[in-house]
């Protein structure tokens, strides 16, 4: 995982710029979920829940996008 880590120079709270990890949104999440801890379980929950959420969102606009298309092509 540190591999796919990068750095960037950033302004730190005494405002010198200082190299700082950074990593994309996948990286974070798969960084999130091999953490062991029973602390992280309620973070990991809430990320596991959003994104059931977000893929039934996608799917509910899919459906919805899919009927007003049939309306649209059976009223011709």
């Amino acid at each position: 995982m540190s591999e796919k880590i990068g750095q960037l120079k950033l302004k730190s709270p005494d405002g010198k710029m200082r190299m700082t990890d950074v990593a994309d949104t996948e990286q974070l999440l798969r960084l999130i979920q091999s953490i062991p801890s029973p602390k992280a379980e309620p973070f990991k929950l809430w990320l596991a829940k959003e994104g059931y959420e977000r893929i039934e969102e996608t799917e509910d606009s899919e459906k919805r996008l899919k009927k007003r298309l049939e309306k649209t092509l059976y009223r011709h």
